[in-house]
């Protein structure tokens, strides 16, 4: 059995070119989830004060979203369906379909605008560690399983420091959640921002102003909890790749030598005007095969 959550849009979700931007996503998914772990314990929402004064939560492990199609505000609330994928001791996988139904297709047609998957496990925050799930959540969760045995890919590698572009990050009061650490949505929208900063450096096209570049799929794997402080943390990010038409960016965010997470996103070049995966200028390409060589964009 599938949960479906009707996830309303706003205005705000939208990015330059007036589509969702990749990082609500993460939102998204988030919202979905919650309505869906309301089930585990019945009476306590995730994320409220009362779930935080319990000393425990589901906490998210990694992330992985496809994203297939730009979505803009014209369609109405967005479908988002969340099942269970696969229930270990003390984790479980979750996956997500995001969508709106094609009003005049087939029964059951629809628009997919990304698919997803979240692994959480149970964290007991006194002790600072996952603990095993309990008979009961096995049992709410084995309603809603559908086994998947596909096989996971490579995991986001490790970041050369000494070849990464570093930008400094500053946590903001409200990235802070009730447990008193940052969200996991954050995180992504970190990684968008050290992307951002070195994006006119690294993959403007000084051939066409046409040329842009979209997220085709995210990673991320989080290793520690970040918090609200003064000091500021580091955004490593690296060339990692570089396809025909499109490049994996690879990151980590750290504290000191402590890595707090680690990220890797393929980057589509696009043309604006047509709305189409392209090549890029050989100019262009010859920049970005000179910044994969080291590693950095400057």
């Amino acid at each position: 059995m599938r949960h479906t959550y009707l996830c309303p849009l706003r205005w705000a979700d939208l990015d330059e070119l007036g589509h969702v931007n990749n990082v609500v996503y993460v939102d998204y998914l988030q919202e979905a989830r919650v309505e869906l772990l309301r089930l585990l314990r019945p009476g306590v929402v995730p994320g409220s004060p009362d779930e935080a004064a319990q000393g425990e939560a589901a906490l998210v492990v990694r992330h992985d979203i496809d994203y297939l199609t730009p979505l803009v505000l014209d369609r109405g609330p967005l479908h988002i369906e969340v099942w269970v994928s696969e229930v270990r001791a003390a984790s479980f996988t979750l996956r997500y379909e995001l969508f709106h139904p094609e009003p005049d297709g087939a029964d059951g047609a629809r628009r997919v605008y990304a698919r997803a998957t979240t692994l959480l496990t149970p964290y007991v925050f006194a002790s600072g560690r996952p603990r095993r799930l309990t008979p009961a959540e096995r049992e709410v969760l084995a309603g809603f399983l559908e086994p998947d045995d596909r096989p996971a890919g490579p995991r986001p590698g490790a970041v050369d420091a000494e070849r990464a572009t570093a930008y400094e990050l500053r946590v903001r009061f409200s990235d802070v959640d009730v447990y008193r650490h940052v969200n996991n949505v954050k995180y992504v929208e970190y990684l968008q921002e050290a992307r951002i900063a070195i994006g006119d450096a690294l993959w403007r096209d000084p051939d066409t102003d046409a040329t842009g570049v979209v997220v085709g799929r995210a990673e991320v794997d989080y290793h520690r909890p970040m918090v609200l402080r003064p000091e500021h943390y580091t955004v490593l990010t690296t060339v990692s790749r570089l396809g025909t038409r499109s490049m994996d960016l690879s990151s980590e965010i750290r504290d000191g030598d402590e890595v707090c997470a680690r990220g890797r996103v393929v980057m589509v070049f696009f043309d604006r005007e047509h709305g189409r995966s392209v090549e890029p200028s050989a100019r262009l390409r010859a920049r970005l095969e000179e910044a994969l060589a080291r590693g950095r964009a400057y």
